[in-house]
């Protein structure tokens, strides 16, 4: 007798651990923050401001560590990194012990260690912690980058993720009538290459995908993808730059979005990563009700913290003229744009006592301030005919036409504008050289008749 209760002691202290950290999904869950592209070398004082907004989940969107190695920028030389003669990628795979050796240091930042102890942390990879820039399906390393970013996110020995090829999952919280479903894609580990216009999640994941929107139903549904969703940034930088996205695999994003209509889900709003800004943008033609898409990005990686403060303003100003039908301008942005180009990261809260229950999504920068924000009530994400008749008859309009159907000239503004700008400066120095010859041989001549 009192040997079987020694033993039941022991399993009672070997189980008392894990039953503690078991993330309590039947609990009401009010505040989610989430954000991305974390370079785990760099300071990292966005921790304090998500730790202050005190969120019950958090949610990674990729780029979580920069595993990836990176050569210098050479356009001359043995290793031509950038420009036309480049004969060398600039990024290059890290080992699985340097990967495994960032996410260590990631892991041990003592903002990220206290937000571990008070939210349930969960996440999906982007580029960089899967393995090397741009990458895709192709990339050799994905299988220990999965295990190590399981790893990171403190996932069960035993979990289906470990199990399965790609990092794809789906979360429920909340008691009936105040849950949320969290949906994390996968848009690394089945991608085909860029412009091939071929897949982003492969057929085992749209399966999976089908039945976890056509399941039990929640009141809100977030769709956690790494790459933007709803904007096309590439179809109006370009030629300049281009960014990844679901727009450049428009029968992807278009499958997406039939998916989500005809499922008939109530609630679903995405969150995305990777540019290094942030913005709110919305898609009223995709299905029965507006389709937003929060990106946030990143919480240290930044287009204004990548060049010399001098020139902030001068991205920002490239931000406001860049179009953009899908991006949601309100009184609430900090700058015209509306994108914000600082370190930044997501926050959703759910007021479930309003009548009726009402979201507030915001964008906050490095002191918990919001930098941009939409709110309303989670009843305006449902099926409602007035909206597909929209749908069905709508012109060029905001957050219904796309960036491919603006007028030519407005679509490629900004690289009408660079390339102007250019050919103005070389056609003033070409005058300025002829002036100057033309004074240096008049001067010569008037040296001689003397």
């Amino acid at each position: 007798m009192a040997g079987s209760r020694l033993v039941h002691l022991f399993l009672l202290i070997l189980l008392v651990p894990s039953l503690r950290a078991a993330p309590n999904t039947t609990a009401v869950v009010s505040r989610i923050a989430f954000g991305s592209c974390a370079n785990q070398s760099a300071p990292q004082p966005v921790w304090e401001a998500i730790v202050g907004f005190d969120p019950q989940v958090f949610i990674w969107l990729g780029d979580n560590v920069y595993g990836d190695n990176k050569r210098p920028s050479r356009v001359f030389g043995r290793e031509r990194t950038v420009g036309p003669w480049r004969n060398v990628p600039r990024f290059y795979p890290a080992t699985e012990e340097e990967l495994r050796g960032k996410y260590e240091l990631a892991k041990a930042n003592p903002g990220y260690a206290k937000l571990r102890e008070r939210a349930r942390v969960i996440g999906t990879w982007d580029d960089h912690d899967y393995g090397v820039n741009d990458a895709g399906k192709e990339y050799s390393g994905k299988v220990f980058s999965q295990r190590l970013l399981l790893d990171f996110l403190d996932e069960d020995e035993d979990s289906p993720r470990r199990k399965q090829a790609g990092v794809y999952a789906s979360y429920m919280f909340g008691p009936e009538g105040k849950r949320v479903k969290v949906i994390m894609l996968d848009t690394r580990y089945h991608r085909d290459p860029l412009l091939s216009d071929g897949t982003i999640l492969g057929d085992p994941q749209w399966q999976w995908l089908e039945r976890e929107l056509r399941g039990p139903q929640s009141e809100m549904t977030i769709i956690g993808s790494s790459i933007q969703v709803v904007s096309n940034l590439s179809a109006t930088t370009g030629p300049l730059f281009y960014v990844e996205s679901w727009a450049r695999f428009p029968r992807e994003r278009e499958r997406l979005f039939r998916l989500i209509d005809s499922s008939k889900r109530n609630g679903v709003l995405f969150i995305s990563g990777d540019v290094h800004f942030g913005e709110i943008a919305r898609f009223d033609c995709g299905a029965q009700y507006p389709l937003y898409d929060i990106t946030s990005s990143g919480l240290t990686q930044s287009v204004e913290n990548s060049v010399p403060a001098v020139f902030q303003s001068v991205m920002r100003l490239l931000a406001w003229l860049t179009p953009t039908p899908m991006r949601v301008f309100s009184p609430n942005c900090r700058h015209k744009s509306c994108s914000y180009g600082q370190p930044n990261f997501g926050a959703i809260e759910i007021d479930w006592n309003a009548v009726p229950p009402r979201v507030k999504i915001e964008l906050r920068d490095l002191h918990g301030n919001s930098v941009d924000g939409v709110e309303f009530p989670i009843s305006e994400l449902k099926p409602s005919n007035a909206h597909a008749n929209k749908k069905e008859g709508h012109s060029f309009e905001a957050h219904c036409s796309l960036e491919t159907e603006l007028p030519w000239l407005v679509r490629y503004r900004l690289a009408l504008l660079f390339f102007g700008t250019i050919a103005v400066f070389v056609i003033a120095v070409a005058l300025l050289v002829i002036a100057c010859c033309s004074a240096t041989k008049l001067f010569t001549r008037k040296c001689k008749m003397a």
